[in-house]
């Protein structure tokens, strides 16, 4: 039974943490992207968020997006400070893909986001981030 199951590798979805200037609060803080760069629709994104280092964990978030379109970005959530620095940063994803349920784990170590390693990000309309395969 377990050799009838085919896990295919999800290509063409990434994940940003991009540095953006908050209005209301006057600060520049890190926000969780999703990017679709695959030429298809992404429906019922199911996203679960959670750090974790030596033991210790952050609570368990969890975000829907009904549809992503192709070519496209959303907003996750906001990333402390903190939590970057100090944990690492579990994303789970899990979608429908031409009817087919499909899922991707990112990581994102703990202290890899910072000023130094942010780059220009396809499709992100010239926001700068670190993008995560």
């Amino acid at each position: 039974m377990k050799k009838d199951i085919k896990i295919e590798e999800v290509q063409g979805l990434y994940l940003a943490i991009v540095r953006e200037f908050n209005k209301e609060h006057r600060t520049e803080d890190w926000y969780a992207y999703l990017v679709n760069d695959k030429a298809e629709e992404l429906e019922m994104v199911i996203i679960s968020t959670v750090g974790k280092y030596e033991g210790v964990r952050t609570s368990e978030l969890k975000h829907k997006i009904e549809k992503l379109p192709a070519k496209s970005v959303a907003k996750v959530e906001y990333m402390e400070d903190a939590v970057l620095l100090l944990m690492n940063n579990e994303f789970l994803v899990s979608f429908f893909l031409n009817g087919k349920l499909q899922d991707k784990k990112f990581i994102v170590p703990r202290n890899t986001v910072k000023e130094e390693t942010i780059e220009a990000i396809d499709l992100m309309d010239g926001k700068k981030g670190v993008l995560f395969k």
